[in-house]
């Protein structure tokens, strides 16, 4: 089929651009973030990591005690994904499911990313109730790229009271030491990424504690994320650094080849299921 003029939408099932796309307004969904959600690259069209990404969904709902039907999810994906195109408008995946039991997925533009990224702290206290689910309730994560934005940076850097570096808004951070490659541990309360599982699994980085001091004496540093991949950080905070470096530039290359290799292997499988 054609491409669409405009993203597409699924609700509960049915087809339609995005735009037609509509949930009453007493969806708690909408009225009180309560819901959960994932974002899927689309490679020419086809899901990358499909299966992880529905895995993580079914967890968050499990953690959030929201009914989930992954089948009815997986199939009106798949038909969404057979009307949309391959153009700019479908790049992207976003699955969204609300309190008031709807089933929402989106074709999305992939967001415009620079190739080096500037960063603000920003101090955050992640919510540990929510530890594990991919939840609606992100207006803490928006609120604190905004307040970076305001003083000049492109994105924030979420740090705690104490000091101890977790993560950007929508992405995982990693930074080389002396040549070693580093992230902040899950029990820090943050994320557990799917594009941070990939590049610990391409490059065998460590799991590490971190200061924002510490951060700052970096050799290098990058966001890991479904849209960024791998992104290099020129600036923290009034500390710049040298961007990209030798070390994210070789592991955005290996990133890069993994996630080729094994969307292609998805799409074998995929063609074996279906045969």
């Amino acid at each position: 089929m054609a491409s669409s003029p405009g993203s597409l939408a699924s609700l509960d099932g049915a087809v339609m651009l995005a735009s037609e796309a509509t949930i009453p307004a007493t969806d708690e969904g909408l009225i009180r973030g309560d819901g959960v959600f994932e974002v899927i690259r689309l490679y020419d069209g086809r899901p990358f990591a499909f299966d992880r990404h529905l895995a993580r969904l079914e967890r968050s709902a499990t953690n959030l005690r929201l009914p989930l039907d992954l089948e009815a999810i997986r199939a009106d994906a798949w038909r969404l994904l057979a009307q949309a195109g391959t153009d700019h408008e479908h790049e992207l995946l976003r699955v969204v499911v609300t309190r008031g039991g709807r089933r929402l997925l989106l074709t999305e533009p992939m967001p415009a990313n620079p190739e080096i990224v500037r960063l603000g702290s920003v101090t955050y206290s992640p919510t540990r109730i929510l530890d594990g689910i991919k939840s609606l309730s992100y207006g803490a994560n928006m609120l604190a790229g905004r307040l970076a934005r305001e003083r000049g940076f492109d994105e924030a850097l979420l740090v705690t009271p104490h000091g101890r570096v977790l993560e950007a808004p929508t992405s995982s951070i990693f930074w080389i030491k002396d040549g070693e490659l580093l992230t902040p541990p899950l029990d820090e309360h943050i994320l557990a990424s799917i594009t941070r599982a990939i590049v610990i699994e391409a490059t065998g980085a460590s799991e590490r504690s971190c200061t924002l001091d510490e951060l700052l004496r970096a050799d290098e540093a990058f966001l890991a994320s479904t849209t960024r991949e791998v992104q290099a950080i020129s600036m923290i905070d009034d500390w710049a650094f040298d961007a990209p470096g030798p070390v994210t530039a070789q592991t955005a290359e290996v990133v890069e080849a993994l996630v080729r290799k094994q969307l292609e292997a998805e799409t074998q499988q995929l063609g074996a299921d279906t045969r």
